[in-house]
């Protein structure tokens, strides 16, 4: 550092050697102090003065001696930003003349496989090296420490990291990482101290972190991770605490690696204490609803054994009660005090605040959908007295809808009111437009081709539109509907369905005759409450029959004594519940239907259709990603007076909307030519275990599973053929006909709607049996 003072065309330099303090005090006396009128800086490319002068403790105004000018042009170049600095004074303005340290123009990076580029370069950020700035040689020690931790987090310990500087023109460098990963160091030991009362593996068994196993390297549970343990440990914490164990400390963890940094050690001290129960229950402060409804919501009581998880249970109960009549921000503290005799008293002390009312219901990301269609949908309301359970049932009503695929609800504080909040509604819509389409090709129907449009909140309004289109050597089908859900304000629905369908059954397994179909309906609904609902749909249809020389005596005698050509008008009562907490890949819940079909008097067919399809689902792990399922549909059908039950209306089964690992519309009593002809009994269901895919956690957009169908089609009375012709139907219900299969699913919730794969093997096969082990579906779920 050189301080050089200019006066007129005389120069005074004063040279300093950066510190040694003795020069410092030499050139104090070269020159008296002054005051700084003001700071010039040359040299600088990259550093920002503002860095400059706040590692530089002089400014504008200071008056300064050569000493004090010694001491900061230290600290300045302490800074590290500065190969040489030199200072010029000329007059009373100071002069900075800086040379910086060269700028890191590029980081490279090699051998890194197991952690990709980006995050290694986010985690060097954090710990101030980027392409741009000034390089520091402290740098190079910040390197190999930050990405050493990077790395053992993911539990490599024996990481290496090597870091080089390589020169470039320009007073520019290049930084050159070469990274030796190392193994994962394993789990291979899980020891807690002090446990009397549980044994290790109980306890253990509580805990992500696991010793290798056959599962090990799909789910990595065997690799140490200091969050994953710290998780470990507050489960093992709440199993005591939630046990009666009031006192349970853990007093240390201690986790060491071997030598060679492949294995891991963890060790847990506990002190477990005494079990507790609980005594005396109180509750304090200012009680504004009704005791008896507070301690209704209790979910532990005296006598039992003390639990935290139950007392916070309980205080959220509490809550709800307490901000289902308005007080949105009321606050409960439990306060349990234990006594000498091993029991607990809980006191819980209310502060209910002021009765709180809805100002404004603010609707955010509707995009597309109008705000009427999601208000009509609101339990609560604006300007009505807030309520926690309405709130929260409102937020079930629209994830139950399927127009969204997220759905938050928050409630602000009026800012300057005690007793107004506003509820901030926030959703992600999800496409409400879909195309569904299925390609398939069996034995019985030879190419499938399924298609169609649909629109569940058609242009915003919440109205259902779909048409389709089904196309195959046995179906076609031309089909549209139309839905109102709220035709009138208090939620009655409206809709209309018309269809046209031409089935030709000469060529595959089923009785060999065509029928013509052309029918139409309208339907109207009402709401009994927010989960269920009745309907009631008016139809007529008009229904041609042709046989033809392959038509077996079943049916040709039908139409001998019954006529080929019907109108019928037909009346369908349906009730149904849904209480699936999601419209797409639901978690939890149940939903089912009950229908009535039946034929109006004077129509040319005299029959009724009963059936019955229900669907529950539950989760078996708390983050829902683990789920069993089951699921049934049964159906019976029968004639009305003397004439024959229309084989026409028939159920069938089999395939991937029925039962997996059959063609479709192949189970069932056979005709005269062994072809299947259906029956007036169906039975269907089966049940899921859906996992979540390795590799996948995206619960909302993929779901695998393993299943298990079962499904049968049964005649109660058979058609009649001719004397000395003997049928091949199977009369009655024969529930050892059963038909079982197994697989695995997979469901991907693409742009066009989900797209389902099936593999399904048949457990109980005949050689008459069509089986079909693969299917795929763009369009439906399992």
């Amino acid at each position: 550092m050189y301080l050089i003072e200019k006066k007129g065309f005389m120069k005074k330099q004063l040279g300093l050697l950066l510190g040694l303090l003795f020069w410092a005090n030499i050139a104090a006396a070269a020159f008296p102090a002054f005051k700084v009128q003001d700071i010039k800086l040359e040299g600088i490319q990259h550093v920002k003065p503002g860095v400059v002068f706040h590692h530089f403790p002089i400014n504008t105004g200071s008056v300064v001696t050569q000493g004090a000018l010694s001491a900061a042009v230290k600290k300045l170049y302490q800074s590290g930003y500065f190969q040489n600095i030199e200072i010029e004074r000329e007059g009373k303005v100071l002069i900075l003349k800086l040379t910086e340290r060269p700028a890191v123009s590029k980081i490279r990076i090699k051998g890194n496989k197991a952690i990709k580029t980006k995050p290694l370069l986010e985690g060097l950020e954090h710990s101030g090296l980027k392409e741009g700035i000034v390089f520091k040689r402290s740098s190079i020690e910040r390197i190999k420490t930050e990405l050493q931790s990077v790395y053992a987090s993911q539990g490599r310990y024996n990481a290496k990291i090597e870091a080089q500087i390589e020169p470039l023109s320009g007073n520019r460098v290049a930084v050159n990482i070469d990274i030796k990963e190392g193994k994962i160091a394993l789990i291979t030991h899980i020891n807690i101290v002090g446990n009397t009362l549980f044994d290790n593996e109980e306890l253990t068994d509580l805990f992500d972190s696991k010793l290798a196993s056959f599962w090990s390297w799909i789910s990595k549970d065997d690799r140490y991770s200091r969050e994953r343990l710290s998780g470990d440990v507050e489960r093992l914490r709440s199993y005591y605490l939630d046990r009666g164990y009031l006192n349970f400390k853990v007093t240390s963890t201690q986790v060491s690696i071997s030598p060679d940094k492949q294995n891991v050690f963890i060790s847990i001290n506990i002190f477990e204490g005494a079990k507790y129960k609980v005594g005396e229950i109180s509750l304090k402060g200012e009680l504004v609803v009704p005791e008896s409804e507070l301690r209704a919501a209790l979910k532990i009581a005296s006598g039992d054994t003390f639990s935290r998880q139950l007392l916070s249970d309980s205080q959220e109960n509490m809550l709800q009660v307490l901000g289902n009549s308005g007080y949105m921000f009321a606050k409960i503290q439990p306060a349990p005090t234990a006594s000498g005799d091993d029991t607990v008293d809980i006191q819980f002390f209310l502060q209910p605040g002021n009765q709180t009312y809805v100002r404004r219901i603010n609707i955010k990301g509707n995009e597309k959908t109008a705000d009427l269609v999601i208000r009509r949908q609101l339990k609560q309301m604006e300007a009505a007295l807030a309520s926690s359970e309405k709130i929260t049932k409102s937020k079930e009503v629209l994830d139950r809808s399927g127009f969204f695929s997220n759905v938050n609800i928050s409630t602000v504080p009026v800012a300057g009111s005690n007793d107004q909040i506003d509820v901030e509604l926030t959703v992600e819509e999800r496409a409400s437009g879909s195309f569904t389409a299925s390609v398939g090709f069996s034995q019985s129907e030879k190419l499938i081709l399924d298609f169609g449009i649909s629109q569940d909140n058609f242009l915003g309004s919440g109205n259902r539109v779909s048409a389709s289109i089904s196309k195959s050597d046995v179906k076609k089908q031309i089909r549209f509907d139309y839905t109102n859900p709220f035709y009138t304000v208090d939620g009655v629905s409206r809709g209309f369905d018309v269809y046209f369908q031409k089935e030709d059954f000469d060529d595959n397994s089923s009785s060999k005759y065509k029928v013509d179909e052309l029918g139409l309906g309208v339907t109207f609904g009402y709401p009994i409450n927010e989960y269920q609902r009745i309907s009631v749909r008016l139809g007529v249809e008009n229904i041609d029959v042709t046989a033809n020389t392959d038509t077996s005596q079943e049916i040709s005698n039908y139409i001998a004594n019954n006529g080929n050509k019907f109108t019928n008008v037909n009346t369908t009562l349906y009730w149904s519940e849904n209480r699936l907490n999601r419209g797409i890949f639901p978690t939890k819940g149940r939903k089912q239907n009950i229908s009535l079909e039946i034929s109006a008097p004077g129509s040319d067919l005299s029959y009724y259709r009963a059936s019955y399809n229900g669907s529950w689902i539950t989760p078996l792990s708390s983050n829902e990603q683990w789920l069993i399922g089951a699921r049934g549909n049964v159906g019976y059908a029968q004639k009305i007076g003397d004439g024959d039950y229309p084989f026409f209306k028939n159920y069938f089964a089999g395939g991937i909307g029925s039962m997996r690992g059959v063609s479709a519309n192949s189970l069932g009593p056979i005709d005269t030519q062994n072809d299947t002809i259906g029956g007036n009994v169906l039975i269907t269901g089966g049940a899921d275990l859906i996992f979540p895919m390795p590799g996948i956690n995206d619960p909302l957009k993929y779901r695998t599973s393993l299943f298990v169908d079962i499904g049968g089609v049964f005649a109660t009375q058979c058609l009649p053929v001719d004397s000395g012709t003997t049928s091949n139907c199977n009369e009655g219900v024969h529930l050892e006909d059963l038909k079982y299969s197994a697989g695995i699913g997979f469901t991907w919730l693409t742009p066009l709607g989900p797209l389902t794969f099936s593999y399904a093997k048949l457990l109980n096969k005949k050689s008459t049996d069509d089986e079909k082990k693969f299917d795929f579906t763009l369009g439906g779920t399992f």
